[in-house]
């Protein structure tokens, strides 16, 4: 979790070129780039890209939430989804669908300094795109009528309920920044916004805020990939040649706070089932000097065994296992934070002395010169996995024009990093936190206010109250849009050209002999490799009795080796700028690792050395113990990890090892012992059920080479797998309702056990579901979230693996309108198969087969590629059989896939959410059974667990 290394993209020994400069570094590892401005202010920058037939389109303006004023705060992000409804020449709710009717994909992000759109597609689009961007740009605020707006509110209300309101410590964020940053100052509010400002916003308010902000001399536009330069940029002049000019926006000063005085601040947190410190203090804005070291020194505190906040308060003290230390440099002003999550009993009071003992380890032990490279190490790598797709580059790019005013700044950027030194690292932890004071906040349980830190004052937290819904006055549009005047007839769609045809990368696979399959492409566009070894069981091997040792297996293996301490193997795989790393999925434990080409024979050595020598440290067992009980313990006090336990367990049952979540629960984790992890690896890890995936910069003679050691010392054995019976299907409706007092928001959860992913109807069935909730132009995302407002998003879809898994239609919505969004849930589902039309058909068949363009652009997306091959034994051209039956559905055939596994009647209904005031109304709703049910899946009042019908 490095979020302190995000804002600097991790860029490292790269220079760009500038074709307007020439200028010439690094050339064999820059990036080209053309940048030119519009008679209007537009800056436009292009980067030609042809390994992949896509082109990628990234707009960015220079506005953000510090552009906001007190008592008008959201407005930015609230506009960002104006931007996708309509505009003049693009009707509503038709940029979703148009891009993916193309076969492209899009969204948008907003910050504090800044609002990005983007959109990745196919290359025969891209005057497709232009023209919609351009009319979002200079043809849309006509069309922000009361109703759109309206319904947008109640989205953006949505999101924030749904990301603040209804999470543990989601207030955090906004208790500091009130504090650290004075009354007035543009980061003293949070970018979704104040609840109050939201609801009182008027269209007016919203029409000001786009002409202030977003024209087009406020913005950035970046055109990455495959396309023809001379027609690309006559269709820039055309669309957005002529889009009016904006008024002239001001530079923001630079701002950096400071505090006199320590504010230490309390909040008993609704939802949170530990205690949580944060301490912050004002740092440097971005770009400056000193925020380059700060990022070290975030890393330095708190990134690995070395560190002294895991060696006092996670190893010494053993108060924690989750603590984080980042700077946030942003482009006016910036902070540095350390979060502590308390192990249960521990006061936050203690944690507060523990950091500063941990402060007093940093300065006595100091900085060395390894210390500093093994960080430096790692961004090299960081880099080419940044710029590994079209749309990666797009966002560099733009970054470094608007708040840099030049992409080329990146080689000033580079320089900044690699000049950090470990005496400037020492000077910023003596300027900016060595005894100065601090905005430090405790958020506890409710009822457990002994826990907060010393001295600690009642933060002011604005919660919003549960309402009945109500009736809103439904609105009659009168005034006609009127359409800004245009050079050409802008409401004519650009025809695209002739689709990339589906191009599947050229595979190899073969055998060791001690049973290990391999698979792997060659791919020689970045000096990256990635792998991934998957050691078939996992979670599906674990006893039922005694669940979550397979989660903790892969977790020790990670922690040293027989022959190296886990500080040493950690040091080990940071000098090689790799990283690698193990989970546990349902049915496999994976080892997974992205280095540099160059360094791949001595990640192969290590990876070899983790999975035939681990080291079984006992001291680091006993904290994965208690980091994973805290991780179950916090999952309970989120509604949608509930959600998704439970959920599991109504159609899975108790029987069966699906029906409990990977890690285990608090019970049964302190039930293992070290000999039963060993007893596990003993049993379950053998090359006779594992599969080697490697994709990259080498070769197959490479490979195989490579995997000689392997081959040689890994010897197999048998592993039987489980047989588990599956519940008997759901024969009728049935609601069952988990409680979680005072709830802003309720997580819905339908379906039951449908198919597996091998068979035949699976992949038949995922193509009939992509108009009823498979994409954000599904129907239920386009009722509940674009109609109704009562969302942030809703869908459906299928998850088969080798046994029968879900079907699953979700959503998280307002908690007033629980009722009624089970009820449209409900009824999109029973129409669909009547009602699904060609017309349907015909965008399902667009979006889904066109977007294969996009498919294999990544490392990451070609592994996985490898490893679902792997995993089903599919053909080397599967893809291509699924695009035949995509190109071969007939409406006829969609129908009766549609009747056959889209049945509402026949499915449990899971409900998280506020009892008090929405269990009620299911009662008498049509339901076969109505149940209250608790977090582990049990009747209320009763022991046993509850059992799928």
């Amino acid at each position: 979790m490095k979020k302190h290394f995000y804002p600097l993209m991790a860029l490292l020994f790269i220079g760009f070129i500038s074709c307007s400069t020439a200028k010439k570094q690094d050339k064999e590892l820059s990036i080209k780039f053309e940048k030119y401005t519009l008679e209007n202010g537009l800056q436009v920058v292009l980067h030609h890209d042809n390994s992949d037939p896509i082109a990628s389109i990234a707009i960015m303006y220079h506005v953000g939430s510090d552009r906001e004023i007190p008592g008008k705060t959201g407005f930015a992000h609230l506009f960002e989804h104006m931007l996708f409804q309509e505009s003049e020449n693009v009707p509503q709710d038709q940029f979703f669908k148009k891009i993916q009717d193309v076969g492209g994909t899009l969204n948008g992000g907003t910050w504090r300094d800044g609002t990005v759109y983007y959109e990745v597609v196919p290359e025969n689009a891209l005057e497709t795109v232009l023209w919609m961007e351009s009319d979002r740009m200079g043809y849309m605020i006509n069309t922000v009528t009361e109703t759109a707006f309206r319904n947008q509110q109640e989205v953006v209300q949505n999101e924030k309920r749904q990301r603040v309101d209804n999470n543990p410590y989601g207030h955090t964020d906004y208790v500091i920044d009130k504090n650290i940053y004075p009354e007035g100052h543009p980061y003293n509010w949070q970018v979704i916004g104040e609840l109050v400002d939201l609801q009182q916003a008027t269209v007016e308010d919203v029409k000001q805020f786009h002409e202030n902000f977003y024209g087009p001399n406020n913005a950035t536009l970046v055109i990455a990939g495959d396309f023809d330069e001379k027609k690309t940029k006559e269709w820039v002049q055309k669309y957005f040649g002529e889009i009016k000019r904006g008024p002239e926006v001001t530079e923001l000063k630079k701002q950096p706070v400071a505090i006199s005085e320590t504010i230490r601040l309390y909040h008993e947190d609704n939802f949170a089932t530990a205690s949580q410190l944060n301490m912050v203090w004002p740092s440097a804005e971005q770009y400056n000097k000193d925020a380059y070291a700060l990022d070290f020194l975030a890393e330095l505190l708190s990134e690995g065994k070395k560190a002294p906040l895991y060696k006092v308060l996670v190893k010494g003290k053993k108060f924690s296992s989750n603590e984080y230390a980042w700077n946030d440099a942003g482009e006016i002003a910036g902070t540095f934070r350390i979060e502590v999550t308390a192990n249960e009993g521990v006061s936050l009071d203690s944690i507060e002395q523990g950091v500063k003992q941990a402060f007093a380890m940093f300065e006595t032990n100091g900085v060395t010169d390894k210390d500093i490279e093994r960080i430096k190490a790692g961004l090299e790598t960081d880099f080419y996995n940044g710029i590994s797709s079209v749309l990666g580059k797009s966002f560099q790019l733009s970054q470094y024009n608007v708040f840099a005013g030049d992409p080329a700044f990146i080689t000033q950027d580079i320089d900044n990093i690699k000049a950090v030194s470990k005496e400037d690292v020492m000077a910023v932890f003596r300027k900016y936190i060595k005894a100065k004071p601090y905005v430090i906040t405790s958020f506890v349980p409710k009822g457990q206010l002994e826990m907060a830190a010393r001295n600690s004052l009642k933060a002011t937290v604005v919660e919003e109250e549960i309402e009945p819904d109500k009736e809103e006055e439904e609105i009659v549009e009168t005034e006609e849009i009127i359409k800004t005047p245009s050079s050409f007839d802008r409401s004519v769609q650009p025809k695209t050209g002739p689709s990339p045809s589906l191009h599947i990368p050229q595979q190899w696979g073969d055998n060791l002999s001690n049973g290990m399959k391999v698979l792997g492409i060659e791919q020689n566009e970045l000096p990256l490799i990635e792998i991934s070894l998957v050691i078939e069981g996992g979670h599906f091997l674990d006893d039922i009795n005694k669940v979550g040792v397979a989660n903790l297996v892969s977790d020790i293996m990670m922690e040293g080796t027989a022959n190296k301490t886990p500080e040493e193997l950690e040091e080990e795989i940071e000098l090689l700028g790799a990283d690698i790393y193990m989970y546990t999925s349902r049915d496999a434990i994976v080892i997974s690792a992205n280095t540099l080409t160059r360094n791949y024979s001595k990640t192969m050595q290590l990876i070899e050395e983790i999975l035939l020598q681990p080291r079984w440290d006992e001291e680091e067992f006993a904290l994965i113990k208690t980091r994973t009980i805290n991780d179950i313990k916090r999952r309970s006090a989120q509604p949608n990890s509930v959600a998704r336990d439970v959920y599991n367990r109504l159609l899975y049952g108790e029987n069966h090892i699906y029906g409990y979540n990977t890690s285990g629960s608090a019970e049964s984790v302190e039930s293992i012992a070290i000999d039963d992890i060993k007893d596990f690896y003993s049993a379950n890890f053998s090359p006779s059920v594992s599969r080697f995936n490697v994709v990259g910069n080498i070769s197959k003679k490479q490979v195989m080479e490579s995997l000689k050691n392997l081959n040689n010392n890994w010897l197999p054995k048998v592993v039987t797998m489980p047989v588990y019976e599956l519940p008997t299907p759901v024969e009728k409706a049935n609601l069952y309702f988990v409680d979680f007092p005072k709830a802003k928001q309720s997580v819905i959860d339908i379906g039951y056990l449908a198919l597996a992913r091998t068979d035949k109807d699976y992949y038949p069935a995922t193509v009939m579901n992509y108009k009823l909730g498979g994409s954000f132009s599904g129907n239920v995302n386009l009722v509940l979230r674009e109609e109704k407002g009562f969302t942030y998003g809703a869908r459906s879809y299928f998850s088969g693996t080798k046994i029968k898994g879900p079907f699953t239609a979700t959503s998280s919505v307002r908690t007033n309108t629980t009722f009624e969004s089970v009820k449209i849930f409900k009824e999109e589902m029973e129409k669909y198969p009547k009602e699904v039309s060609q017309e349907d058909l015909d965008f399902t068949k667009n979006a889904m087969i066109k977007s294969n363009a996009r498919r294999f652009e990544t490392l990451g997306s070609l592994i996985g590629m490898l490893e679902t091959r792997g995993k089903y034994g599919f053909a080397d051209n599967y893809i291509k059989g699924e695009e035949d039956i995509i190109r071969n559905m007939t409406l006829e055939k969609l129908k009766a896939l549609a009747d056959k596994y889209i049945d509402p009647d026949k499915m449990n209904y899971l409900v998280i959410g506020d009892a008090e005031t929405q269990y009620e109304q299911f009662k008498n709703a049509g339901f076969d059974e109505v149940k209250m049910i608790d977090k582990e899946g049990h009747d209320v009042g009763e022991t046993r667990p509850l059992t799928a019908k």
